[in-house]
């Protein structure tokens, strides 16, 4: 049995195109559209989208609710989509999304991404790609927007233009109106130049990657690199990242300097642990509460933390019916514990074990009811909760 692939359409030609070309060809297919009411034109469009589906018997799925959106209108849109269309694929169990890219939007992109210094994980557009683990396709990027156009006449396809598309003010469509310009000649010019760019990148990011190693990469074999190697390292740690030139720059500089850092990567951060760097995704500040020693040590494991059978050490904690319940919680500013030696604050532990920046705010401390904190884990126990039988330990755990 053939899979079926969920085609995203707008009412545009491009997309209309696609629609009408998996029909033809027999491909099964369903069919996704999105209203975002922001344009008069809107209804209309779906009304059109709506009455094609029905006559080819073509099952369609709409998403007609008020679109809310905060900075970029452009790449809110696309989330919002990209997020319904995965959402289809994983209650209907569709092969992907097919998307109606074509040729111009390839070079368009590229354009874009000379102009803007943007180190991409592809120049142009991939025929193929991955969106939250969901196939995105892009079948048309050998066709013009003008071939799909008189496609649609011939076959006769009813489709929309979207006037948005025709104002300069956006950068996007200027890059537009000058792909629309180009020669025969120059598109073929322009288009190899795409693969070249791709080729060169393909083969710098797969040398590069043969010093990570689990995700990781040695600071002093990064530093022994030269800087666009370093750069196509950076690349290939994360490809959703979309990071200009001058950002990976940034990164690149404090790689250089710092032995010891926290850098915002996309949705994740890059960071180091001894003397390897890798993307970490921060764990939120918590707070469990247990109101007796057994449910602690049935709990078990956490993302940053562990409770352990008790044995003698620096994470064991001796525990009276008094301090129930007990909390274990990340650090705050502030935190500190009476030790047999004297009061140590533990933002002065972290710089005397040299804890890693990154594990800092996701260090647990455990309280008691009065809220005086009994345990550091690495550190030790309050004064008075030592002895050679702890009921428990706490283990400071990194979930990378």
């Amino acid at each position: 049995m053939k899979e079926t692939w969920l085609a995203a359409v707008s009412g545009g030609p491009d997309s209309m195109a696609l629609l009408q070309m998996c029909l033809e060809r027999n491909i099964p297919c369903a069919a996704a559209h999105v209203n975002y009411h922001v344009r008069k034109e809107a209804d209309e469009e779906t009304e059109t989208v709506r009455l094609f589906c029905a006559s080819r018997n073509v099952v369609l799925h709409v998403l007609d609710q008020p679109f809310h959106f905060e900075g970029n209108f452009e790449a809110a849109a696309r989330t919002y989509r990209y997020d319904f269309f995965v959402r289809l694929c994983r209650e209907h169990g569709y092969a992907g999304i097919l998307i109606a890219h074509h040729q111009d939007d390839h070079i368009e992109t590229y354009f874009m991404q000379k102009e803007k210094n943007l180190v991409p994980s592809c120049y142009g557009l991939a025929a193929e790609t991955m969106y939250h683990g969901v196939r995105v396709r892009r079948p048309l990027l050998e066709y013009t927007k003008q071939q799909l156009e008189q496609y649609c006449l011939a076959h006769h396809v009813p489709y929309h233009i979207d006037a948005s598309n025709f104002d300069p003010s956006y950068t996007r469509n200027r890059i537009r109106m000058t792909v629309q310009q180009l020669s025969s000649l120059e598109r073929t010019l322009v288009l190899r130049e795409i693969i070249r760019d791709n080729a060169v990148m393909r083969e710098r990011t797969c040398r590069v990657k043969t010093y990570v190693k689990d995700g990781s990469c040695r600071l002093e074999v990064y530093r022994r690199m030269i800087p666009d190697d370093r750069l196509a390292l950076l690349r290939s740690l994360e490809r959703d990242a979309h990071m200009s030139l001058a950002q990976m720059k940034q990164i690149d500089d404090i790689l250089m300097k710092k032995d010891d850092f926290v850098i915002p990567f996309h949705d994740r951060r890059l960071v180091q642990k001894e003397g390897r760097f890798f993307l970490h995704t921060a764990i939120a500040p918590y707070s469990y509460s247990f109101a007796s020693a057994e449910e602690a040590l049935a709990a078990g494991r956490f993302p940053a933390f562990a409770v352990t059978k008790g044995e003698p050490g620096v994470n064991a904690v001796t525990l009276s019916p008094e301090d129930f319940p007990i909390t274990v919680r990340s650090v705050r500013d502030g935190d500190a514990v009476e030790m047999r030696f004297g009061r140590k604050k533990v933002s002065r532990f972290f710089i005397d074990r040299h804890i890693p920046r990154y594990l800092r705010p996701q260090w647990p401390v455990v309280e008691n009811s009065a809220g005086v904190i009994i345990l550091v884990p690495g550190l030790g126990c309050e004064k008075s909760h030592f002895s050679i039988m702890p009921q428990m330990n706490v283990v400071q755990y990194d979930l990378l």
